[in-house]
């Protein structure tokens, strides 16, 4: 009788656990946060608004944006941070956020190597080196490569953003072209004075330099990612041009905050794939010049850690600070 009474228990115990297992609904039970460490309307916050609708569809929950802006991504990064880490807080993290800023500025308020994991790639944004055109009358990155040479330090080259300041310092270093770096606040200054010639060259977004291109008021010598983008067809990769390797973009992906359960990073990973490769998605994304580049949660944090350590050395060798 008793062992009849403890097997009768144990069965009883193991039905109620198997009954609540089940009964419990899976994530997402409310709507899930997303901050974007930039202002609403620029290219981070556009990307992330097309995404969250995606995941909205398929997973059947609200997914709201949260904009908190302020010293270059840090202060929606160190929200996210400290956010707690139960799958209903996320960050649209950057190569500034999570490689560059620690090599930029003296405080973050978090340590994005611990206090963040990676959840999926959304896609890279490559830059573009182009010319004044036709004055400068060079079509390449060689012929770019000899003119500096040929002139050291006499070659301007508009640099908007601390993005086009690393990749500038990689350049000049890697290809050996004693270029002159002139900083920009903003990208309508620097496309202002390259396109009324008063700079020859300058290294920016595919967004704000695609029109100008299309136009024939640029010319496009070189793209900064490993390999060609059908964002700006027939333009070849630096890489392919003399300097081989070279490859210097900055990205877009999705974080957690540390600690956040893995069946739940697992599950919105996912998600972001199925988003990232409908066709209309990846047509969506192009036209604001990211290029879609989906990787895992363990491929992202690799990616990260690669990162930091060339965005780090580059910084550090050339001296770059925030503005």
């Amino acid at each position: 009788m008793m062992r009849a009474g403890i097997a009768a228990a144990a069965t009883l115990a193991f039905g109620t656990f198997t009954q609540t297992s089940v009964a419990q609904p899976g994530w997402p039970e409310r709507p899930v946060r997303i901050i974007v460490p930039y202002a609403a309307g620029q290219g981070a916050d556009v990307l992330t608004r097309l995404l969250a609708q995606e995941l909205q569809k398929s997973l059947g929950q609200s997914f709201v944006i949260d904009n908190k802006a302020g010293a270059g991504g840090n202060i929606g990064a160190a929200a996210a941070a400290k956010a707690a880490p139960d799958g209903y807080t996320f960050l649209l993290g950057t190569n500034a956020t999570n490689a560059a800023n620690e090599f930029l500025f003296a405080s973050l308020g978090f340590n994005p190597a611990t206090d963040l994991q990676g959840v999926g790639m959304i896609g890279l944004l490559p830059m573009v080196i182009s010319a004044s055109s036709p004055e400068f009358g060079t079509n390449d990155v060689a012929g770019l490569v000899a003119s500096a040479r040929a002139r050291p330090r006499t070659l301007n080259v508009g640099l908007p953003s601390t993005t086009a300041q690393v990749v500038f310092a990689q350049f000049a270093k890697d290809a050996q072209a004693p270029l002159f770096a002139v900083n920009y606040k903003a990208s309508a200054q620097s496309m202002a004075d390259v396109l009324g010639g008063r700079i020859p060259l300058v290294i920016d977004t595919v967004t704000a330099s695609r029109a100008h291109i299309a136009s024939g008021k640029l010319h496009a010598l070189g793209i900064t990612s490993l390999q060609s983008s059908e964002m700006l067809p027939g333009v070849k990769p630096v890489s392919e041009q003399g300097v081989p390797g070279f490859d210097v973009v900055a990205w877009d992906a999705l974080f957690a905050p540390r600690g956040t359960p893995p069946d739940i990073i697992r599950k919105l990973s996912e998600h972001m794939q199925r988003a990232i490769q409908q066709a209309e998605m990846r047509r969506r994304m192009m036209d604001i010049g990211v290029e879609p580049k989906y990787m895992s949660a363990s491929e992202l944090d690799a990616f990260v850690r690669s990162e930091r350590q060339k965005w780090g050395a580059t910084i550090q060798a050339a001296g770059i600070r925030s503005e």
